[in-house]
């Protein structure tokens, strides 16, 4: 898949790596949807990450990439929407295989416990690798509830 446009949302804890990673997607020509926040003031994360979700679940993004401080709450958030597949990534490797394996459609970072550098590395991993289906494709057809 050719990634042609990134919906991406954080709260506070994530907001000092966003326009890094926005910097990043747009160097790479890719059309980036900025669901905010647009400060550091304590905010609540659900409110960015499910317009973030319902953008990719709608499809006016090819994929997603929510930020917050664990990385917890947003991917949960995330993941409550159906066709998410919302994967919690802390490097390259398990960004990587988000893609390969699961098919992942979003990525939450926990900014709080990886670097600058990490995030923007996991961002490259993530946009830059296809699922590759076979056995996988299998697995992630019985990931929906419904």
């Amino acid at each position: 898949m050719q990634v042609k446009t990134i919906a991406i949302g954080c709260d506070h804890g994530g907001f000092a790596y966003k326009d890094a990673i926005i910097r990043l997607l747009k160097k790479e020509g890719i059309e980036v949807h900025d669901f905010g926040t647009h400060s550091d003031a304590s905010v609540d994360y659900p409110d960015f990450v499910h317009p973030t979700a319902t953008d990719v679940e709608e499809g006016k993004a090819d994929l997603g990439i929510i930020l917050c401080g664990s990385g917890n709450g947003a991917a949960m958030t995330a993941n409550k929407h159906q066709n998410i597949r919302c994967a919690l990534c802390w490097n390259g490797e398990l960004a990587e295989l988000a893609r390969q394996h699961n098919n992942a459609n979003m990525m939450s970072i926990p900014a709080r416990f990886v670097s600058k550098r990490m995030a923007l590395k996991m961002v490259r991993a993530f946009i830059s690798t296809a699922f590759e289906g076979g056995r996988h494709e299998r697995r992630v057809d019985k990931i929906a509830c419904v």
